[in-house]
């Protein structure tokens, strides 16, 4: 590996053999596992990087992983392919700034906000120097889950990033912790990340983290477990693999991961799940090399934007147990649902939020966003139409509002 002289908080910029320093267009670097010359196929790709992977245990920010990172996403660049890069660490990264971090991290959200703030401004000053390192700009996006739920907003966000791809910049995107709602927000960078797969129409989602990929086993228990290399269709089980959350200082893990990636599956775009420390890990996830990961396949039906929203991004107020009846006729006509169907009703909802929808079996198979409130749904549940009170929405849910749920 050689090593760029000029330097900034990124330390020495790292160049990897066949990467063009130098911002990019169409040339080819290389053979494809396919034997086709790398770069031959343009390809847009959102690039995920989580806290754990470029932070320390302290939380500060690590100028070697970040360099490493920069120099892939250059790399890809040179050979003509447009990169978006997901990143998350800003809360990481601004505590050891204010003396936390570690036993002293705060758990009250509006310093953790406060925090955000902080070191949103920290994290994008290695960015800016890594790239600059290259011969590349990049520009900080920030984006809420409102962003995609208003169509203005979703349009809005589409033509921002489109236009900054189009003036060659590296557009680095991160949820807007500093002044996000608590209760609508994404969560994780990973759900960010495949929902701008979706708004930019992303080939590729490779997301980055501590883990080869899944694996058939926890590795610290069973030392035969092995990689899944890859994904067709989820069950139960392949869920189950994933596991909880991830590490203190980040807020994924692998169940994150591949829920990531199922929504990316759902929209249409390929997913590569792999390790952060692998190296030429980002173009080997576009050349497809095996082994480079847990390759999660697209589906061939596309879901859209809102839908996404509703089926991923925001959280459930609630529950409806519909019969056999009403059932079908969501799932095989696309009705809409109305309280006529309904048999029972979980949770204290109002219009507007989302509710899951479950048949007699207690199996959720839909989501949606609901028209009436839980009290009056429940007051209404089994009447007809023409029975419903003056004044009452006839729908429950709206099928321009109702997701059918993988």
């Amino acid at each position: 590996m050689g090593v760029d002289d000029r330097a900034g908080p990124c330390g020495p910029v790292p160049t990897y053999p066949g990467a063009t320093v130098g911002r990019g267009s169409t040339g080819s670097t290389g053979q494809g596992s396919s034997g086709q010359p790398f770069g031959v196929t343009t390809q847009t790709v959102v690039a995920k990087i989580g806290t754990s992977s470029i932070t320390d245990e302290h939380g500060d920010i690590r100028p070697d992983t970040v360099a490493k990172f920069c120099a892939e996403v250059a790399e890809l660049r040179a050979a003509g392919h447009r990169v978006v890069v997901v990143t998350s660490g800003a809360i990481a990264a601004g505590l050891p700034a204010i003396g936390m971090g570690g036993d002293l991290r705060p758990s009250d959200a509006q310093t953790l906000q406060a925090v955000s703030a902080i070191g949103q401004s920290r994290l994008m000053r290695v960015y800016d120097d890594c790239f600059a390192g290259h011969g590349l700009v990049s520009g900080q996006v920030l984006l809420a889950p409102l962003d995609f739920a208003l169509r203005q907003q979703y349009l809005h966000a589409r033509g921002t990033l489109n236009r900054l791809l189009d003036l060659g910049v590296v557009p680095v995107i991160n949820e807007n912790d500093a002044i996000a709602d608590d209760e609508i927000r994404f969560g994780d960078n990973d759900r960010l990340s495949a929902l701008v797969a979706h708004l930019v129409g992303a080939d590729l989602l490779v997301l980055l983290t501590d883990a080869a990929g899944l694996l058939t086993a926890d590795p610290r228990i069973d030392s035969d477990a092995s990689l899944i290399e890859e994904i067709v269709e989820f069950d139960a089980e392949l869920e189950a693999l994933a596991g909880g959350s991830g590490t203190a200082r980040g807020s994924g893990g692998m169940a994150s991961k591949i829920t990531a990636a199922k929504i990316a599956s759902w929209s249409g775009v390929r997913a590569v799940i792999a390790a952060a420390t692998r190296d030429r890990v980002l173009i080997d996830a576009v050349e497809g090399v095996a082994g480079v990961g847990t390759v999660v396949q697209p589906r061939p039906t596309r879901m859209s934007a809102r839908k996404l929203w509703i089926a991923f991004a925001v959280a459930s107020s609630g529950r409806v147990t519909v019969d056999d009846g009403a059932r079908w006729a969501i799932t095989q006509r696309g009705v809409s649902l109305l309280p006529a169907g309904v048999v029972a009703v979980d949770g204290d909802f109002t219009e507007g939020d989302a509710v899951e929808v479950a048949g007699p079996d207690g199996v959720v198979f839909a989501k949606g966003l609901a028209r009436v409130t839980a009290t009056d749904l429940t007051r209404a549940a089994g009447r007809r139409t023409a029975e419903l009170p003056d004044g009452m929405p006839h729908e429950v849910v709206h099928r321009d509002d109702l997701v059918i749920v993988p």
